[in-house]
């Protein structure tokens, strides 16, 4: 071979050498961009799946809270009332334990009066605004 030959060559392999290294580059940039951007919109609808599953769930909470408070502050007239007719059947109780001669039964009976006063007490829609 000639030595313009070899050049040549020589020059044809560090021609490939150099054109091989930067298709490799860009190769390897565009798989990694391809990688990054699959990847990122995966991650992004796999959180959006799981953000729309938790909210739902909470919104259910939420409406299971506010459907139980609703009941109750619509029940809490009628079952103050109904505490204090309770009361005043167990006060009546009482009475009649104590003329029997059953002292423990009557104490039982006013203790649980009582219990069913302090519960219709704190109903009580005046001392609830009065709190407020």
């Amino acid at each position: 071979m000639t030595s313009i030959q070899i050049c040549a060559l020589i020059s044809i392999v560090i021609a490939l050498g150099i054109l091989y290294w930067f298709g490799y580059k860009g190769g390897l940039t565009d798989g990694r961009a391809e990688g990054y951007d699959d990847g990122h919109a995966q991650g992004f609808m796999e959180g959006m799946d799981q953000g729309e599953l938790l909210g739902s769930t909470e919104v259910e909470q939420v409406n299971e809270r506010c459907r139980r408070l609703q009941l109750s502050l619509d029940l809490q007239p009628q079952d103050r009332l109904t505490l204090l007719a309770i009361a005043e059947k167990l006060k009546l109780a009482a009475d009649t334990f104590r003329a029997v001669r059953s002292e423990s039964q009557a104490t039982q009976a006013l203790a649980l009066r009582d219990k069913a006063l302090r519960m219709a007490a704190l109903m009580d829609p005046f001392t609830l605004e009065d709190a407020a």
